[in-house]
């Protein structure tokens, strides 16, 4: 399933979600200038590294100078890849500026990164001792799905369903499309539990499943109580990476 676009107009021009989309696509096109051997790296600095988080002594072996507590904020805008950066960056398009809608630009800001932190943690708490690298900004992405869901429940998301080679496109309430989603990420997550990055599909699904949770939580710790009034709609509601360039989520 494809999401194309939703049903709930914003408000207000959405500086923060237009914000991060632009951060993002700098940092990827900070990354295309790198050399294979830079990218790498980059990677491993600042994606978050379970291993080195969980076993100091060997993170000071193989020569990190430091914990690396900040990748649980730096790996949310490291891309493995175009298609990596296009999904998330237009999923982020059309679910977060609804969500910054209702919570506000700073509280929406918050929101994210603290969304992002949490699927971070999560991916580490599920598989501590892994030494590849978890990058990608889906796990912050799916924070913001939490929130839709919470605020927008009936909301109309058109779909695009491939059928073979006939394109579907289908509207599919909110509450369906994100329940599905969620499930998938659910299910692959226990599925993919006691197999190699690569056996898994180079995909952090648990960062998806902590990211979402989060994002359900922190909405009704954030949220504005002057915004749980507003009226009419508003009240309504991949691809796997190499296993040497890390997790994608």
């Amino acid at each position: 399933m494809f999401p194309l676009r939703d049903g709930i107009p914003s408000r207000r021009l959405p500086i923060v979600t237009l914000g991060l989309i632009a951060a993002n696509v700098a940092v990827f096109l900070y990354q295309l200038t790198l050399a294979e051997d830079g990218l790498r790296t980059l990677f491993y600095l600042f994606g978050v590294v379970p291993a080195r988080l969980s076993d100091p002594a060997w993170a000071a072996d193989v020569g990190y100078a430091s914990p690396g507590w900040f990748s649980f904020l730096s790996s949310t805008f490291l891309h493995g890849g175009f298609l990596h950066l296009a999904f998330n960056m237009w999923t982020l398009w059309i679910f977060g500026d609804n969500v910054e809608d209702r919570l506000g630009r700073v509280r929406f800001a918050v929101f994210y990164l603290a969304s992002g932190v949490a699927a971070g943690a999560v991916q580490w708490g599920t598989d501590p001792a892994s030494t590849v690298p978890t990058i990608g900004a889906s796990g912050a992405i799916a924070g913001v799905l939490g929130a839709y869901l919470l605020l927008y429940p009936h909301a109309r998301i058109l779909t695009l369903i491939p059928i073979v080679f006939y394109p579907l496109f289908v509207h599919i309430p909110a509450m369906a499309y994100l329940g599905i989603w969620f499930l998938l990420q659910l299910g692959s997550g226990i599925q993919a539990f006691g197999q190699a990055a690569g056996e898994a599909g180079g995909i952090a699904w648990w960062a998806h499943v902590g990211g979402f949770l989060a994002g359900l939580v922190l909405l009704k710790v954030l949220l504005p109580p002057e915004a749980e009034q507003l009226p009419g709609p508003a009240r309504h509601f991949l691809y796997p990476v190499p296993p040497t360039r890390g997790h994608w989520r």
